[in-house]
Order: structure tokens, then sequence, then C-alpha cells
């Protein structure tokens, strides 16, 4: 996806990716100036402690600019309209969201559980569950799922009639996000939604 983003915008770039163990993380995240990357992506398990070694006033990092962390996963929200958001889980995801939505309602296992949603007009399941059917939404609620490809719950959800925005639409959405934040340029959406198979 980024790479045919790079191509349809001219940029000789490159993306990788790289499997850095936690032991490895703080060398991985100094090295990368000096090996010449203008940035890079952070994911799972590592968006907490990367945050923590950039002395981030953001809780969770995915997106590293040169040493600067910055957090895309939130980005699908844009142009979405909805006034009661609940969040479902507590990883580094959940954070992003939790500071984009400091209002909405969290549940997680380790709190508050199992999740309510019957008032909400719009759920975010960050959790990792794909088997499982966690929440039951209906016509008229919208369902962010960060998953892919689809859960039960997003099945669930679609065949019940509410709006299903899933873990590939939120990727292109993260992925575009950091796109722009690397290279100043507007990212090119309908490439990379292609690149990824959605119909652009």
């Amino acid at each position: 996806m980024q790479n045919a983003a790079f191509a349809v915008r001219g940029l000789d770039w490159e993306y990788v990716a790289m499997d850095v163990g936690p032991d490895d993380l703080a060398d991985a995240v100094r090295g990368l100036e000096a090996l010449g990357f203008v940035g890079a992506n952070v994911t799972t398990p590592h968006k907490f402690a990367v945050a923590k070694l950039l002395g981030s006033e953001l809780s969770s990092v995915n997106t590293l600019v040169g040493s600067t962390g910055y957090s895309t996963d939130a980005a699908i929200l844009d142009g979405l309209e909805f006034e009661r958001p609940v969040i479902v889980g507590d990883g580094g995801a959940a954070a992003a969201f939790r500071a984009a939505l400091p209002d909405a309602r969290v549940f997680a296992r380790k709190g508050d559980w199992p999740p309510q949603v019957e008032d909400a007009d719009l759920v975010i399941d960050t959790t990792p569950v794909h088997d499982e059917v966690l929440v039951r939404l209906r016509a008229g609620q919208t369902l962010i799922s960060l998953v892919y490809p689809r859960t039960a719950t997003a099945e669930a959800a679609a065949a019940a009639g509410a709006r299903v925005l899933d873990g590939y639409e939120v990727l292109v959405a993260q992925g575009a996000a950091s796109f722009q934040l690397w290279t100043g340029l507007p990212a090119p959406g309908a490439v990379m939604r292609r690149a990824i198979g959605l119909p652009a």
C-alpha cells in the first residue's frame, strides 16, 4: 500500500517490514535516523513502549517521523458523525481512540465487562478477538473494527444492518495519515485502497 503510494507520488522510497523484539526496540528506534529512514510505523506490541522511549506526551505511538512520535490509529474517525461513542479494548489502539474521544465509554476485560452498546451510535472494537461476537449492533449504529479480515463481530453487525468500517478501511486511513506525515504530500487514497484490494 505505501509502496504504491510512493510510486504514484514519484518518490524513490521503499516501505519495508522489520521484526524487532522488545530487547532491541530502543536500538531500533535510535537506528532509524542513522540508517536514513524518514520514519516508520509501529505496531502491537510496541506502541506503548515506543511512546515511553521517545518521552512522548502520547501514551501510544504508531508513527515515527524522525524521532517524533504520532498516532494515526484514530484517523478513521475523520468525517464520521456521532454523539455516543463506545470503545471496546485497552491496547495501544484503544489508547489512541481514548485520546481522540475523551468522553467515550470504555469497556475492557480488565475493568467494565461485558460491553454495553445499546445506546451507542459508534462502537470501536480495538480488541484482537476474531472468532467471538463481542457486541451485537443494529441498523443505525456504526462499528469500527480494527482487525482484518472481518471479525465475527463485524460480520454480525453487517448482517444486522449496521454500518461497518472494517480493519482494511482502518488500515487505509492510518496509512494515509502516516504517508502525509512522512512526505508532506496528499495521500493517494484511491491508489492505496486498490493496493489492498478495496474499491477505489
